[in-house]
């Protein structure tokens, strides 16, 4: 079992070794987690993984907070990262208020917000204020309707300028790690490089600091689509498809429940 991290030990892991997170969403896999992730996201995935949404947007602050209570109850050893959902961080002021119900209403160590530049004062205001914050730059999925869909960033002069400048602004405002998602892997390691906090990357090739992945995809549970940047160590789906079909055969042919399994 491993001790938690502490913000200081997240960002002196930078240049010594990978740090790993994860998303949870609930406490029966928080706790399955906790003895190996660095860090548990309660990402807002669970819109599209739980909820079977299409995307992320609809998730509401009071689905995140019950979700990361949960995720709370089932960790005690990593570090606990909820996503503020989007709309909840319009402004400053409007994102200190719902940031301080994640702390006053969870145990989650941190509050991750979308944006680069644009969100820099957010960000500084939220430090500023007691609340530690994870950034997340490159693509954005809660921009994902503005955009008209989910692209690649990185992939011109301009592009990789920006993030890097994304990343910068995102460091001085205070956020002690950012995560960098969908971004041409040359490009992802040049804004690791220019930046002292941890990147951890997700679609973002193998020279950042660590690794997220959406756990209902690495463990092979999410059916619908994979990304490209997904590897599933877990062929989840047909092991669950397999023991309940197993489960009902015997049912219906009375093996279970047998002896061993009747009081």
């Amino acid at each position: 079992m491993q001790k938690k991290l502490s913000i200081t030990k997240i960002q002196k892991a930078k240049g010594e070794r990978p740090l790993t997170m994860i998303t949870a969403y609930d406490a029966l896999f928080a706790k399955l987690f906790d003895p190996t992730a660095d860090m548990i996201l309660v990402g807002d995935s669970l819109n599209m993984s739980f909820g079977g949404k299409p995307d992320t947007l609809s998730a509401t602050l009071e689905q995140m907070i019950y979700h990361t209570q949960a995720v709370c109850n089932g960790a005690e050893n990593s570090f606990i990262i909820a996503d503020m959902p989007f709309g909840t961080y319009p402004t400053s002021e409007k994102a200190l208020q719902n940031a301080t119900r994640f702390f006053q209403e969870t145990n989650a160590d941190a509050v991750k917000i979308e944006g680069g530049e644009e969100k820099a004062e957010t960000i500084k205001y939220l430090v500023q204020n007691g609340i530690a914050v994870c950034g997340h730059i490159g693509l954005l999925p809660q921009s994902v309707r503005g955009e008209g869909g989910y692209k690649v960033k990185g992939k011109n002069d301009a592009e990789a300028t920006q993030l890097i400048a994304d990343a910068k602004a995102v460091e001085a405002a205070g956020a002690f790690c950012m995560v960098i998602e969908g971004v041409k892997a040359e490009v992802a390691t040049a804004v690791t490089e220019a930046v002292e906090v941890p990147v951890i990357g997700i679609g973002a090739g193998n020279g950042v600091d660590g690794q997220v992945l959406v756990f209902s995809d690495m463990l092979g549970l999410f059916e619908a689509f994979t990304p490209k940047f997904v590897k599933k160590y877990l062929d989840g789906a047909t092991l669950v498809t397999e023991a309940v079909t197993r489960y009902k055969e015997e049912v219906e042919s009375r093996v279970f429940p047998d002896e061993i399994h009747t009081y």
